[in-house]
């Protein structure tokens, strides 16, 4: 599938700059092909960082240096450098110094101390990173880095993507606006808790870096940990804040109005971004949200969820404008979580439930109802389908979002390396 006949399209607005903060994105020759696969990020002043990694039991390189970094030196970071082609996973002692040396350039060229840059790279698994051009490359991005370099940033980061994604947003915190502002990139291994993504977001509020943490991990729970493409998760998977105070807001040091405006704020922008990176899969030609209520508590009505979202029966009959209840029903039997046949329902509709289009109820009480199939076929048929399962048992509820499971996708991974 070509960039032209993709199914949806990128951002709709342009990336808001960020007090403080500057990003560039160039080639340096990790990619064959001459696209851009050098992004940075930086602050000259010192910034607060909260991160959250992924759960893969083979841990990239650049995720156990920034694990480290976090630990070490959470309040005085100036940046991230941000390599795409090449994944610097599976690579042994040789990758994990060649993670430092990535840091190391960054933070000579942008002037800082040691262990204040923090390090990404996305892309092939198990070959050695070419770090000779990624440090030849680090000095030449570094003189390019402006406050609306963003989009060229975001350009920088991606793999298998079809086009660049970014997302921002703003608040009145402590009596000044704060921006938020992040870039991510995904496209295929995408499933909680964390997958095949990369997401750095950059913020001028004034916060205390255990709540920043706190905020961070709120925000991730709404919105990375709600999507899913293919199921699986990569091993280098990173979301990360970083927090420069330039905003001049009154520091947030506890919860409360300030704190939530804060918090309300990055998850809308880390929302937007996992949307975006659904829209963005592999091959996909659906974007789907799936809706539980119901559920004996919210966790449950999440494993429903995402036992939904990562169905590859599902997912092709989204593919196939396929109304299968069925296979849907099936996936919420399986999912572990409690479950009354004769009290569950089961509703899809045209667009997402924001837009508010009519239902159609394809089960009633465990039951299928009466329904045409060619009126559940048409709402299939959209590019935009959402999904509403009512388990009738208490007050739990999660949203998830997913998509359809193409002939693209098979193609394009099955050519990955090629």
């Amino acid at each position: 599938m070509s960039e032209k006949e993709h199914a949806f399209a990128g951002p709709s607005a342009a990336a808001i700059p960020v007090k403080g903060f500057d990003a560039a994105g160039i080639h340096c020759g990790v990619k064959p092909t001459g696209a851009l696969d050098l992004a940075l990020i930086a602050s000259p002043t010192a910034c607060r960082s909260a991160a959250v990694f992924t759960q893969n039991a083979f841990p990239a390189a650049p995720v156990l240096y920034d694990r480290d970094l976090l630990r070490m030196n959470p309040e005085g970071t100036h940046g991230v450098v941000i390599n795409s082609g090449n994944a610097n996973a599976c690579t042994s002692a040789e990758g994990n110094a060649n993670a430092r040396r990535m840091a190391e350039a960054a933070e000579k060229s942008l002037g800082s101390t040691d262990n204040t840059a923090f390090v990404m790279s996305t892309g092939v698994i198990g070959v050695q990173l070419p770090i000779g051009a990624i440090e030849a490359g680090i000095p030449e991005v570094a003189a390019k880095l402006r406050p609306d370099g963003w989009e060229e940033a975001a350009e920088a980061i991606m793999t298998t993507d079809v086009f660049p994604k970014w997302a921002s947003g703003q608040a009145e915190v402590g009596g000044q606006t704060v921006t938020v502002t992040g870039i991510g990139k995904g496209a295929g291994m995408i499933h909680p808790n964390m997958a095949t993504m990369l997401a750095t977001l950059a913020t001028d509020a004034a916060i205390a870096q255990p709540l920043l943490q706190e905020a961070l991990a709120a925000a991730v729970s709404h919105s990375f940990n709600r999507i899913s493409i293919d199921g699986d998760t990569s091993t280098n998977d990173t979301v990360l804040v970083l927090a420069n105070g330039a905003a001049g807001n009154a520091e947030i040091t506890e919860k409360g109005a300030d704190y939530d405006a804060f918090v309300e704020t990055l998850t809308a922008a880390s929302m937007e971004l996992a949307k975006l990176i659904v829209r963005n899969g592999e091959g996909v030609t659906k974007f789907v949200t799936i809706q539980v209520e119901g559920a004996v508590s919210d966790e449950e009505a999440h494993t429903v969820a995402n036992s939904i979202a990562k169905s590859p029966l599902v997912k092709t009959a989204f593919f196939g404008h396929d109304a299968n209840w069925g296979r849907i029903l099936c996936a919420v039997g399986y999912s572990g979580a409690t479950v009354d046949p004769t009290k569950a329902h089961l509703f899809i509709a045209a667009g997402q439930p924001e837009a508010g289009n009519a239902e159609l109820q394809l089960v009633d009480a465990g039951t299928p109802t009466g329904y045409e199939e060619e009126d559940a076929s048409a709402i299939f048929a959209e590019s935009e389908i959402s999904t509403r399962v009512s388990l009738g048992l208490g007050e739990g509820k999660a949203t998830v979002w997913t998509c359809d499971l193409s002939y693209d996708y098979v193609s394009i991974n099955a050519e990955y390396r090629t």
